[in-house]
This record gives C-alpha cells, structure tokens and sequence, in this order.
C-alpha cells in the first residue's frame, strides 16, 4: 500500500479544495503509471503546516516571508 504525506506551509488560508482533489489524484496517478500502484489501495494525506511551526536556516518561515524570501 503505497503512502504518500505531502506538507505544504499553510499560507493565505490554506489550500482549496480543488488544489487538494488535484494533489490527491496526481500523486495517485504518478504511483500508478511509474511503479504499476494500484489507485485504490493508494493512501496520500496532506498536512498543512502554519509557518510559525515550520523553520529553514535557523528561523521561523514566518519571519523570510517577511522579507520576502
């Protein structure tokens, strides 16, 4: 049973609804045509992370997006 965790940073609300369908049936897809992965057995969970709970290179990803980095 293929298990896919994308994270992206939670940023200006989030997600949609339709940009997670998408994510869930094209990384379903992707297993499906290059590694012969059943769909229906195909698990893919995504986790928005807030930016406050998120750092690179020592600070908070809340802190570069002010800076526009």
């Amino acid at each position: 049973m293929p298990y896919v965790n994308i994270k992206v940073t939670k940023e200006n609300g989030g997600l949609t609804k339709e940009e997670k369908e998408t994510l869930v049936k094209g990384a379903t897809s992707l297993l499906q045509e290059t590694l012969g992965k059943n769909p229906a057995s195909t698990v893919v969970i995504i986790d928005e992370v807030d930016t406050d709970n998120y750092g690179l290179g020592g600070e908070l990803i809340t802190e570069r997006r002010k800076r526009g980095q």
